[in-house]
């Protein structure tokens, strides 16, 4: 765990928490754990923006996964909270999710070590975790709306937030929130152009987990499109099907990618192909596997078995 290298995570194993790890992150001044991985990169990921205009305290991420064995806490205490300054706990399922670490976190908290926030793991209030902060409840809010919004700048600002708490200087903007629906980025200028419609889940805007389409995005452009790459929370959410209905009616679409799967008509109705069989052209369907790249390469067989139920049997 270098300054470069703040995540502890090793996607795809499944840790019981019957084996105690030592995650061997050096110390830093803030750590924020998190059940979630897609939660931890996007933090990773805003934090080396700020590590790329050399400003702020050390950070370290871990998986509370990662940290379920009494000794496994045990070494992380020692090993990493022993310079922490401000611990961020995001608690799944309450206290009794991970007793053994809140009991050593709210002790040490309790004697001035480090301040420590306990946040609902989910976007719902829990009162169980309410009492187990050290830092007031409206400072725990900020910092939870920050991450129950999600995306890159509130990820950002989650981190300045933490920052200007060390610091003693004035927070950042509150949380801002992510519409159900809209264009990725400033729509294009097609100036002749064939357009390409591209379809994704707003949670990768949430999550900043967005490679994928950036990565869809340039290789369209390198082949001669003008991209109109949308973000819906469903096909079949009216507000986010008026989205499409309103951007493709400005930019007629000479094909479509959707990486929503299925998901374009409600159960029960007509399996007309939705909102994207308006438009009389080629609806391709992308899928965005679960698999790791290095999985993917060094693996035989392709798609795995949930991949293929959720994208091809459904």
């Amino acid at each position: 765990g270098g300054l470069m290298h703040p995540l502890a995570r090793q996607s795809g194993e499944i840790d019981d928490g019957t084996e105690a790890r030592d995650l061997g992150q050096s110390p830093a001044e803030i750590i924020v754990l998190s059940a979630a991985d897609t939660e931890l990169a996007l933090v990773a990921d805003a934090n080396r923006r700020r590590l790329a205009r050399g400003i702020g305290p050390s950070l370290r991420l871990a998986n509370l996964l990662a940290l379920k064995h009494n000794y496994s806490v045990d070494l992380y205490v020692e090993k990493t909270l022993a310079e922490a300054r401000i611990v961020v706990v995001r608690l799944l399922g309450g206290r009794s999710y991970w007793p053994y670490g809140i009991e050593r976190l709210t002790a040490l908290a309790s004697t001035g070590t480090f301040q420590l926030v306990v946040l609902p793991g989910d976007d719902r209030p829990d009162a169980s975790v309410a009492d187990l902060s050290t830092v007031d409840a409206a400072f725990a809010v900020r910092l939870w709306s920050y991450l129950v919004e999600g995306g890159p700048d509130n990820a950002d600002r989650f981190l300045a937030t933490l920052e200007a708490r060390l610091a003693g200087t004035g927070l950042p903007a509150p949380a801002q929130s992510l519409p159900r629906s809209g264009c990725y980025g400033a729509p294009p200028r097609p100036a002749g152009r064939p357009v390409a419609g591209l379809v994704f889940y707003r949670a990768l805007m949430q999550s900043g987990d967005l490679a994928a389409i950036d990565a869809l995005v340039a290789g369209l452009e390198d082949h001669g499109f003008a991209v109109v790459p949308l973000y819906v929370a469903s096909l079949r959410d009216e507000q986010s099907a008026a989205t499409v209905r309103r951007y493709m009616g400005e930019f007629p679409p000479a094909i479509i990618l959707n990486t929503t799967a299925f998901a374009t008509t409600r159960p029960g109705a007509v399996a007309d192909g939705g909102v994207l069989a308006a438009y009389g052209v080629p609806v391709l369907q992308v899928v965005l596997a679960s698999d790791s790249e290095e999985g993917w390469h060094g693996g035989t067989r392709g798609l795995s078995a949930r991949d293929i139920a959720m994208h091809v049997a459904l």
